[in-house]
């Protein structure tokens, strides 16, 4: 299976009704694996950034989380697992996994959980697989 078919699949996937607004799947040194159509362009700087956090957990908290040019406030999440974050009605989650980010945004009426279930089903997946 290609990792664009995990993202277009199983990130992109309806549940309740509900789509994330956009998902992908970028490696640790933040190369894109896949991306759905409007995922926003992420810079260098800002996956290390989240590659720091995942190592010094709390390191975002203080800033913010900056995806695409687009600023999170960090809220709770999984110290070196999962990190997640809020803007208005949007929010995004981002699980790592041994090899890549797993990230997905969404915007209302997509809940948080929901956003985290798709997520982080996908990274557990994927740790299992050694990926």
């Amino acid at each position: 299976m290609s990792w664009q078919t995990y993202v277009d699949d199983h990130l992109m996937c309806e549940i309740e009704g509900n789509r994330l607004a956009a998902a992908a799947i970028i490696g640790h040194d933040g190369s894109i694996w896949a991306q759905s159509s409007n995922f926003p362009q992420v810079k260098p700087e800002e996956i290390s950034s989240i590659m720091n956090d995942f190592n010094e957990p709390g390191s975002l908290a203080p800033t913010g989380l900056f995806l695409g040019g687009t600023k999170y406030m960090v809220i709770q999440g999984e110290a070196g697992a999962v990190i997640r974050g809020k803007k208005g009605s949007r929010g995004v989650t981002i699980k790592k996994t041994a090899m890549s980010l797993i990230i997905g945004i969404y915007d209302e009426p997509m809940t948080p959980g929901q956003c985290n279930m798709i997520v982080e089903r996908l990274g557990d997946y994927l740790l299992d697989q050694g990926f």
